[in-house]
């Protein structure tokens, strides 16, 4: 089978599992997978401790699905930073249906109370600063997670960071930028972001959108903790896939995916790209597009 388009999911308990080992196999004469080349793959991935699944799907077919260490196709993952693609994914829809403006859109318009005795400056980050973790304030994510979701209100906590940088320059990851565009999507369809998410993505997907954790306010947490099956992870990367239609109905427009997938930033740490909400990368010649979370979460779009 000549391969066109690829989705592979992998989920895992550990970190470590890394794209190098999924695809060193996969690039074949012509750009061929054939049953043995898979079987390969499976075998070396059977050999990583607390693996739970790996499923592979080209050109719409599922062609791989695997469990390991007591996961069932049942079993929910936790996407734990991967959920920043939501994230991604939800704006953008968002815009499609009118609910946001545009990824020009000021903060300031969603936060009128908390944003009231801000500078100019931080009241003018914009709706794509964040989507690309470009936001220029200090990250609420690794040595302050902790007091972040600890404290009694994460989006005021947010955004009374201070300015570490400034808005639309270097790539600062904080899972409180990703959070803040969960806030903007509650208060700008007056839904839940799991409401939102499960009338505009999940159902017409065919697939549901378990609740996940929320902030004291109520806010779902924006860029983390979401679940989902494995089978659900390629469904989404299968609609990135297809151009964001699925049997002829548009779930998020193709002008969004090829926004998205435009580098915005490099990480300083890994020197990979991101655009709003995906990493990027050119693995054995292919382009590759993927979600990316702690512990082993992965959909990749080849």
């Amino acid at each position: 089978m000549s391969v066109r388009v690829m989705v592979l999911v992998v989920t895992a308990a550990i970190a470590g599992i890394g794209p190098n080992v999924l695809l060193s196999s996969a690039h074949a004469a012509e750009r061929e997978l054939d049953a043995d080349r898979r079987n390969a793959i499976v075998a070396q991935l059977t050999e990583l401790p607390r693996l739970r699944s790996l499923l592979v799907s080209i050109d719409g077919d599922l062609v791989e699905e695997h469990y390991f260490n007591g996961a069932t196709a049942r079993s929910l993952a936790n996407l734990k930073s991967a959920s920043k693609t939501l994230m991604s994914i939800l704006v953008g829809i968002g815009i499609d249906r009118g609910y946001l403006d545009d990824v020009d859109q000021t903060i300031d318009a969603f936060f009128p109370e908390e944003l009231a005795e801000a500078s100019a400056l931080k009241r003018g980050i914009t709706i794509e600063d964040l989507l690309s973790m470009r936001s220029g304030l200090e990250t609420t994510s690794n040595r302050n997670y902790g007091r972040w979701v600890l404290s009694r209100n994460w989006v005021a906590h947010a955004l009374s960071r201070p300015f570490v940088g400034k808005p639309g320059g270097q790539m600062i990851y904080s899972t409180g930028s990703t959070h803040l565009l969960s806030a903007i999507i509650t208060r700008a369809t007056g839904m839940t972001t799991r409401e939102f998410g499960q009338r505009y993505l999940a159902r017409p997907l065919g697939v549901s959108l378990p609740a996940w954790p929320q902030d004291p306010q109520g806010i779902y947490f924006g860029g983390n903790d979401m679940l989902l099956t494995p089978r659900a992870m390629v469904k989404v990367g299968e609609l990135y896939l297809a151009g964001g239609s699925i049997d002829g109905f548009e779930v998020v427009s193709s002008r969004w995916i090829r926004e998205s997938w435009i580098p915005r930033t490099v990480s300083r740490y890994s020197r990979r790209q991101y655009g709003y909400g995906w990493w990027m990368r050119v693995l054995n010649g292919f382009p590759t597009y993927y979600a990316w979370g702690y512990g082993g979460q992965f959909i990749y779009v080849i």
